[in-house]
């Protein structure tokens, strides 16, 4: 265990640190990873990432630099709400959340997000390789998928035919063009396209995809 790790993280829940812990220092480039571990773990990840990030960049919305007059960048031109994993999308209703997904669901506790303004919570389909943060603007109301996570035992296959085991090149060659300008794509270990705040971010092991994550990696 990492000795940075203080009696002051205890008092969180599992899989958060405080963003005053060292191992979240200002100007750190922690990404977003997928490992071979299991799908909860890979969304406390996905959680201590947001909270970094949302500290360190709090206030600055991922739209600002296009309002303020700055140019497009091509990972900026990422449609995040057009891309599908399966029959899961961005904003689509729990009703139908599922149809898609053949197999049981285990839901966490809901609570507030700051960072949002949402009442959110996590819904796990462990044997599908499946998890989706499920949101809505009241307190147990009505949700949608805010992100979509899938891992090793997920068969789903995003619109653009990409996969659990499909090879780095075909990522690359598919959504090569969207690749995000801020240092988070790192050969050979992960593929943003777009950005951090609002994209889609692909891990790979031994040239291959381990893990794909659909929507706002930070706040």
């Amino acid at each position: 265990m990492d000795q940075s790790a203080t009696n002051a993280d205890k008092k969180l829940p599992a899989g958060l640190v405080r963003a005053d812990n060292p191992r979240f220092r200002s100007g750190s480039n922690t990404p977003i990873t997928f490992r071979d571990e299991g799908e909860e773990t890979l969304f406390k990840r996905i959680l201590v990432f947001m909270m970094f990030v949302s500290t360190v960049f709090g206030g600055l919305p991922a739209w600002s630099a296009t309002i303020q007059g700055q140019p497009d960048t091509p990972g900026s031109q990422f449609n995040t709400r057009g891309e599908r994993i399966g029959g899961l999308r961005l904003g689509l209703p729990e009703k139908d959340v599922n149809r898609n997904i053949p197999c049981r669901l285990k839901k966490g506790k809901e609570v507030y997000e700051a960072a949002t303004g949402e009442y959110v919570q996590t819904w796990k389909y462990a044997e599908c390789g499946v998890v989706l943060k499920m949101s809505s603007d009241r307190r147990r109301g009505a949700k949608v998928i805010a992100s979509i996570l899938v891992s090793s035992r997920s068969k789903l296959v995003t619109g653009t035919g990409i996969h659990i085991g499909s090879t780095e090149g075909e990522v690359i060659r598919v959504y090569g063009r969207y690749g995000d300008q801020d240092g988070n794509t790192v050969k050979g270990r992960r593929f943003v396209a777009g950005s951090i705040y609002d994209g889609m971010v692909f891990d790979f092991k031994g040239g291959r995809v381990i893990g794909i994550f659909l929507g706002a990696g930070a706040e």
